[in-house]
Formats: C-alpha cells, structure tokens, sequence
C-alpha cells in the first residue's frame, strides 16, 4: 500500500514520523494480550492483603471465554485490530477445569489466598474502569508497603512475588510504567532464586514477560517467556494448551526485535497445539492466525498472508455466519494483506463491504476508535487510487460522527480535519484546505497551551499550505513558531524538528534568505535524517541535493565534492532498486 497520508484516530498529540500532507503514517493497531492463569492451590495464606473495607463482596467481572488460557476467543481482536493490552485483559487467575466449560465460577475451588488475589484484581481493574485513579493508587500503596515491610523482613517468597505480580500489573493499568520497572526488578530478585516447581511462578514469569516486554526489555522478556514455556512443557506436555500465552508472547516479543523466522515458528507451533486440541476449525485458531498473518505481512510475504487472513474468514463465516461483525474485522484484515499484495481494488470491496457488515451487525458504536480507523484506512486507499472525492466523504463521515458524540470543537476533531485539508492539497484545492487549517488550529489554540506540540501539527500544515498560495511570508511565520514549538517539546535535534525545518529551507529559499544561512538549516536536516532514517535513505538523498545545490551556488567546492560523490552513489542505489 503506499505511504499513508492520513492520521489516524484518536487526535494526534505524539508525533509521528511524517511528511506534511504526504506522509503521515497509521499507527499498528495490534497490541499485546495478557493472560491470567495461575494454576496451584494454596492452603495457607501468609500475607493479609488490603481490601477495599466497605465491600463485603469483591466485583467480578464475567468470566469470558476470550479471557482464559483454555480458550481464546477474543471478539476484534482476533483481527489484530482490538488487541487488549495492560490492565483489561487477564482476568482469571485459576487455570482449573475451565477447558471445556466456560461457564465455571472463577472462585470455586480457590485457596483463601488465591481468592484475595482473585478479588484484589478485581478491584483494581473495577476502579481504574471506573475512572477511580486515585483509589487505585491508594490500594495498590497499601498492599506495596505491606508486602515490601513482609520482605525486608526475611520473608521472600512466592506468595509475596504473586502480590506484587497483581501490583505491579495494577501499576501498568494505571500507566505508571516507571514504578512498574523497579518493582519488576524487585521481583526478579526473588523469581530467579525460587526453584521451578513453586506454584503460581509459570504465570507470573508469562506476566513479567509482558510486561517487560511493554517496557521494550526485550531479552529480559524473552529470557521470563522461556522459562514459563519450560515449567509448563515439563508440568504438561509440549502440545498442552497451557502453553499457548507463553508461545503468543515469545512470538509477539521475537517479531519486535526483527527476528522474524523464529517469531513465525512459534505462531505455527501455537496452530498446531490448537489444531491438536480444538479442531483445525476452531475459533481459538484466530489469535495466533491472526499474528502469523500480521507478521507475515511485516515480512513481505503478502501471498502467504492473504491465505492466512481467507482462512481466518472461513473460519468466522462458519462459526458465527456471514453477517456477524467479526466476519466484518476478518474482511479488513483480508482487505490489509490484499492492499499488501497490490490488489487495491478487492482491497477496497473487502474494506466497503467490512464496513457494511459491522454497522449492519451493530458490532460496535458508530464513533469506536477501532471503526474509524477502518474508515480512515478505506479513504486513504480511495485516494491512492485517484478516488478522491468517495475518499474525502469518508473523512467527512468520520468528522461529523466525532462531533456529534464530542462536540464541534472538541481536539479529536482535528485528526479528521487534517486529513480533510490533506486531502484538498492532494487535489490542488489548496484554497478549502487553508480554511480547513485555520479552524484546526483555532480549536487547538482554545483547547491546549500555546506551546503545546499539538498545535505544531495544524500550524506547520497551514505554513506548507499558504506557501502553495504563494503567501510565503505568513507561510514563514507559522513554520517558524512550529519550529520553535517543537524545539522546545522534542529537543533541536530531533525528528519532528527537522520536518519543519525541512518546511521552513523551501519557504525561505523562495523569499531569498541568505544562502548560507539555507545550508546551515540544511545541515541540521541531514544530520537529523542521518541518525532516523540511515545514511543510505531516501531522505538523505533528497536532502543532499539540496546542500549540493547551494554548496556549488556559494562557491565551496572543497565541500562540495564529497557530497556530490556520495549523492552520486545513493541515485545509482535508488535507481538500480526502481529498475529491479
């Protein structure tokens, strides 16, 4: 598919690696699944942990089938397009005879211990859903300091490391990454001197894997995954379903860091084990289909993953029939793998027709995030394929949903009206986009401080679109107060900054600025592109160029030449690559 143009949803406030109205790129829907799943009974109970005292009876939550281990139907997400991450996906801590029998009480049968565990999740997952931060933190403290006052005590064991295993989860839900770190390593003290047979440690070292996975701690995660996989082969067999959160999260953990062959190894190892123990027919098989597919795609190999997504779809048609909204994710991640391969036009039947089936189904809300992206991504492919107009009424679609269920000026609307003004540019109507702009930016101002980098994003499209007006010297102002802007949000050097900077050198060489002080700006560019995007890249070469051009104009010949030299082989490399 070519290079996105568009934003996704929600309102952007991170920047992403872009080109103004060119480039700006969707972000990957999928995200990490997390399971609960300790296994062992205790009978005793060592550690107190705090409770919410008013409440006699701890929330539940309904105990769904796609949130155990023995099945793993998980609605969107089997698309990779709703995965859960954090805190709202594991919700069972017993993996007991719950394999064939969905409907089992999560409690029955607990220890007292697992039960206050059980009970303590729910809590937390209860008050962060509700919106209760600060009475999470507050539970999440009191069970901290009680555990760490048992610890510095002597006492490290596995009940204190499962207590801290719900806190630190809890910690994530919250968003609190950087607590999260200390207290993951505080466990690892622990964990790596308790011996393999210890109860409970095969789930825990699956939730440490994820969740130093989520803080990019990808060998350590790998090294936890690995271990949890050895206690359960030993415990279980090689093919036990129990083993299937591990394997996900090994492969999900070795396609991050490249590692691609072996990533695609244990997606097929987790098709097999289902295949094993389910059917080869099974709706279990859409996870871990589902990575493999995504993964594949990743790796170019949009045939092989066109099969896996038409397999994903037979799969959900025969379970569930050919109107159910899951029917309509799968049509979208078939439509993905197509768009991959080249075939935008069944991509783009694939995407309507997805499209057709979760409104009709009522699979979700007419403003879930999850639906506007499907839009965004259908009118991104209408307008690669010169379909501009049916493209802009899906943006326009998205821009009247959000502001009926948020408001006319509400930030979110500013995702769907840069993409609007993007789409005007693409088509030379540079006159609305400049109006779409002004409103953008305006909703911005009121919404978020003034040096907000937000407000660098409809600003610095406004500067790129009043310099195609020919009003270079407004368009100069707004690109530099962006520059500036980002300066300050994202450091001189960095990526965002030079895009603007990039923005600023063409509007500045148009109203005759010093030449030198273009190459200066230039400089800057290159050496920013150099470190994002490889000394080899594109945009190095584009950026070259340029500095050549005002080297030679300024009579610098000594710097010049081996510039010129190394652009010389980049066109070579980039010409020989169009050719193949």
């Amino acid at each position: 598919m070519a290079t996105s143009f568009l934003l996704p949803s929600p309102a952007s406030c991170n920047y992403r690696k872009s080109q103004v109205g060119l480039s700006l790129l969707s972000e990957n829907w999928q995200k990490d699944i997390t399971y609960f799943s300790f296994c062992i009974r205790r009978q005793k109970c060592k550690v107190k942990l705090y409770m919410i005292p008013y409440k006699a009876i701890a929330r539940r939550w309904a105990f769904k089938r796609s949130a155990s281990v023995g099945s793993l139907e998980v609605d969107a997400a089997d698309q990779g397009h709703r995965f859960a991450s954090g805190f709202s996906a594991p919700n069972d801590f017993v993996r007991y005879n719950m394999l064939h029998d969905s409907s089992s009480n999560p409690l029955d049968g607990m220890s007292d211990f697992e039960r206050q565990l059980q009970e303590f999740f729910d809590e937390l997952k209860a008050m962060i859903m509700m919106g209760n931060k600060h009475d999470a933190i507050d539970l999440l403290q009191a069970n901290y300091e009680a555990v760490k006052e048992q610890m510095n005590a002597g006492t490290k064991g596995i009940e204190e490391i499962a207590i801290l295993d719900v806190i630190a989860l809890g910690y994530m839900g919250i968003g609190d990454l950087k607590f999260v770190q200390s207290l993951l390593d505080m466990m690892s003290q622990v964990v790596d001197n308790l011996k393999d047979d210890e109860p409970l440690l095969d789930a825990i070292l699956m939730h440490m894997g994820s969740m130093y996975s989520t803080l990019e701690n990808h060998e350590k995660s790998m090294l936890l995954y690995q271990r949890a996989i050895n206690i359960l082969e030993k415990r279980y067999g090689k093919n036990s379903i129990f083993l299937v959160t591990s394997l996900l999260g090994m492969a999900k953990v070795l396609g991050s860091i490249g590692r691609a062959t072996r990533a695609i190894e244990f997606y097929h190892r987790v098709i097999t084990i289902f295949e094993l123990n389910r059917g080869a027919e099974s709706v279990d098989l859409v996870l871990p289909l589902s990575g493999l597919g995504n993964q594949l795609i990743k790796e170019g190999k949009a045939t092989d993953a066109e099969n896996v997504f038409t397999r994903i779809l037979k799969i959900y048609t025969r379970a569930y029939g050919e109107n159910d909204g899951r029917v309509g994710m799968a049509l979208c991640s078939l439509a993905h793998a197509k768009c991959a391969k080249g075939n935008t036009d069944e991509a783009i039947d694939l995407y309507k027709k997805a499209v057709k089936v979760i409104k009709d189904s009522n699979y979700m809300a007419l403003d879930d995030s999850i639906m506007e992206n499907i839009r965004i991504d259908l009118a991104e492919l209408l307008h690669f394929v010169g379909r501009g107009q049916e493209g802009r009424e899906l943006l326009e679609e998205c821009l009247l949903i959000t502001e009926k269920h948020k408001g006319k000026e509400h930030p979110d609307s500013v995702t769907h009206l840069l993409n609007l003004a993007s789409s005007y540019s693409r088509s030379k109507n540079f006159v609305e986009a400049e109006r779409i702009l002004r409103m953008s930016l305006e909703i911005m101002t009121k919404n978020v401080g003034p040096d907000d980098q937000s407000i660098s994003f409809p600003m610095l499209h406004l500067g790129v679109t009043l310099y195609h007006l020919n009003q270079d010297e407004e368009a100069e102002k707004f690109v530099l107060e962006a520059v500036r802007i980002r300066e300050k949000a994202f450091g001189k050097d960095s990526l965002p900054v030079g895009e603007a900077l990039d923005c600023l050198v063409c509007i500045q060489t148009r109203l005759g600025k010093d030449d030198a002080q273009l190459l200066e700006l230039l400089k800057r560019v290159l050496s920013i592109q150099e470190r994002e995007f490889g000394s080899d890249s594109e945009e190095v070469m584009l950026t070259l160029k340029k500095a050549v051009f005002y080297l030679d104009k300024l009579g610098r010949k000594d710097e010049k030449f081996p510039l010129q030299k190394r652009l010389y082989h980049l066109r070579m490399k980039y010409k020989q690559r169009v050719q193949y």
